[in-house]
């Protein structure tokens, strides 16, 4: 008796399993939404309870899609795709570049050597005598000519475009905005409804960054010094140091 019990038991976990597998392959293949806070006609929407008349074309089915589209940039389904495949790739720049404008900045505070830690003048040192280190050591990248690392750029980047629009040796026919296989090695896609959530989170910190981006660029031209710097200035004394103080100074004197 406990020889078919246990027989029932590991029958019907399979079944379970086999189930779970099935309602996978079948979401994979379907391309099925996730329907829930951030997909479908139910998904939190750009003004909350006054954003019923949502444009037709906007239904959830993307990331980040709050059904805003006042300028109907996205009415044309090829436009909307290049527009979606732009602003996924801008915002994973921005988000690398946010990080890379505010860390080396951080680190020199703590002690860590750099021959410029603000982002907008540690180029120049490129033109320098020594020329530029990277992260302030000559055993890493020891860069001397602009026209050399302009070429680099050129070719690395044009491999890389050439390989995620064309195929490549990571892999052919992939998806031109999350291409998987080979560029997630640690599997984070496998399961579609974790999948979905991270494209949400993906997008919504991208356009954080690029808002951040954005606001590094009007800083350093105010300011003249980096993020991290105004910061520290500004939370010494807020009513003081701030971005009304900034605008006064180009109000135009008679």
């Amino acid at each position: 008796m406990s020889f078919a019990l246990a027989t029932s038991r590991k029958a019907a976990s399979s079944t379970v399993c086999a189930a779970k597998q099935n309602r996978t392959t079948y979401a994979r293949k379907q391309g099925s939404v996730p329907v829930g806070s951030w997909y479908g006609p139910d998904r939190a929407k750009w003004l909350g309870p006054f954003s019923a008349n949502t444009p037709s074309y906007l239904s959830g089915e993307f990331a980040g899609d709050y059904g805003w589209d006042t300028a109907g940039l996205s009415a044309d389904p090829e436009t909307f795709s290049k527009y979606r495949e732009i602003e996924v790739i801008h915002a994973r720049w921005a988000m690398l570049g946010a990080l890379g404008c505010i860390l080396p900045e951080y680190l020199s505070t703590t002690g860590t050597k750099f021959g410029e830690a603000v982002w907008f003048k540690a180029g120049s040192q490129i033109f320098a005598d020594g020329g530029l280190n990277y992260l302030g050591s000559s055993a890493l990248i020891h860069a001397q000519s602009i026209v050399a690392i302009l070429a680099v750029q050129v070719v690395l980047m044009g491999c890389i475009e050439g390989y995620r629009v064309n195929g490549g040796p990571a892999g052919e026919g992939l998806d031109l905005v999350y291409p998987g296989e080979s560029f997630d090695p640690l599997g984070l896609a496998d399961d579609p409804d974790t999948f979905a959530e991270l494209k949400v989170k993906e997008i919504k910190n991208g356009r954080l960054a690029m808002f951040s981006m954005l606001g590094f660029y009007v800083q350093a031209i105010c300011t003249g010094e980096g993020p991290y710097a105004n910061l520290l200035a500004h939370r010494a004394d807020p009513a003081v140091v701030n971005a009304f103080a900034y605008a006064q100074k180009f109000t135009p004197v008679a």
